[in-house]
């Protein structure tokens, strides 16, 4: 079901793969990207900016881990397989996994690129939310594939109904499923998620974003895993772990399934990326601390906004979407004026926009820029 495709094809939609950090929609959406980077935002590189925009972790990487990452740059001018096979042995073992069901990756982008190239054709389509992460979607239909998306429900979960039958409609060859999602932070009940897997059709492949999982109460997909069913799940550290910079993420899946992964992109990972990895991953007792700070944070923020007339959508993530009654984008370049960099809007919710969760001194700054804002903004007769 799938294209054959040269490692020259492969490089020359090397732009996509700015998405691994949410960054190929600032290319522009139509037609195929004619940069390598994308543009410098003004003022976001002073010192005084606060960086709300691309669901980074402000805390960084653990204490033990920055320790980790700095002793492994002396070994950093080998390519050291060998603790990558420690980062996987360490996490199977955690999860219940054998070592064949995980795969290292430099974040979670390439796998999804690879996920792209793997599963889907001109004959194997994608289904996708909208909205979501777009970094699949812009592969696959690089890739020349069919993408379908299917509107989120109005609580902000997949709705996995309308997917399974678009799925069919459409001869899938992959299902994807970002949960918390990305931009809403909203989740999918695990119930639903396995009607879906259980619904799709045969031939067709359900991957499981997990990239913000940390930050929820609902269960993950790992069991799926286990069990051999046809799903892979990603995870990364780009997130709660704080090592979005340093580019490493996991791909969990049957043997069979990652070796189709690997076969469009798998190579040796940064030495220091790798040494911190497996040492967050030994240190789990920062994962409670950090959610609680998180979720803290993002509710009394979402409290604020809403006795205020701004309503989000329900979040367990280290973002939200708020409704800011009027143009996403202008309200986004009105905030930048304040030096409070936020995240954008999406075609779908025009009048919304996604804002990261930072410190406690970051979003005291986010409402007081938010204030200002929107009192000088005009609603949207739409909103």
């Amino acid at each position: 079901m799938t294209q054959p495709l040269s490692r020259r094809h492969f490089l020359g939609l090397s732009a996509c793969s700015l998405a691994t950090a949410g960054l190929a929609p600032l290319l522009g959406a139509s037609g195929p990207a004619n940069a390598q980077l994308p543009p410098a935002i003004p003022g976001a590189d002073d010192a005084d900016a606060v960086l709300l925009n691309f669901n980074e972790n402000p805390h960084g990487p653990f204490p033990e881990a920055r320790q980790a990452a700095l002793d492994g740059l002396a070994s950093a001018n080998r390519y050291l397989f060998g603790p990558q096979r420690e980062l996987v042995e360490v996490f199977a073992a955690q999860n219940r996994l054998r070592e064949d069901q995980v795969a290292g990756y430099c974040g979670s982008g390439v796998a999804l690129d690879a996920a792209a190239l793997a599963f889907t054709s001109s004959q194997a389509a994608l289904v996708t939310a909208d909205p979501t992460f777009e970094s699949l979607a812009q592969m696959a239909g690089a890739h020349g594939a069919e993408v379908v998306r299917v509107p989120l429900r109005k609580d902000g979960a997949h709705d996995v109904q309308a997917m399974a039958a678009a799925a069919k409609a459409a001869d899938a060859g992959l299902i994807y499923v970002c949960n918390p999602n990305n931009p809403t932070g909203s989740i999918t009940p695990r119930a639903e998620i396995d009607w879906l897997l259980a619904h799709k059709p045969a031939a067709s492949v359900l991957l499981v974003d997990e990239a913000y999982i940390h930050y929820s109460d609902e269960a993950d997909t790992l069991d799926l895993v286990r069990a051999g069913a046809d799903i892979v799940v990603l995870r990364t550290f780009s997130k709660i772990y704080g090592m979005a910079g340093m580019r490493l993420g996991l791909a969990m899946a049957r043997p069979d399934l990652l070796q189709k992964l690997v076969l469009f992109g798998a190579n040796s990972l940064p030495v220091s990326s790798v040494a911190a990895g497996i040492t967050s991953l030994r240190n789990p007792q920062h994962l409670a601390s950090r959610k609680a700070e998180n979720t803290r944070l993002r509710e009394e923020t979402v409290a604020w906004l809403a006795a205020r007339g701004h309503a989000c959508l329900p979040s367990q993530a280290n973002c939200f979407m708020v409704d800011v009654k009027g143009d996403g984008r202008a309200f986004s370049a009105a905030m930048a004026r304040h030096k409070v960099f936020v995240g954008r809007s999406w075609p779908s919710m025009p009048n919304h926009v996604r804002i990261t969760v930072g410190t406690a001194e970051e979003m005291a700054r986010f409402r007081e820029a938010f204030a200002k804002v929107a009192a000088t903004t005009p609603a949207s007769p739409a909103s």
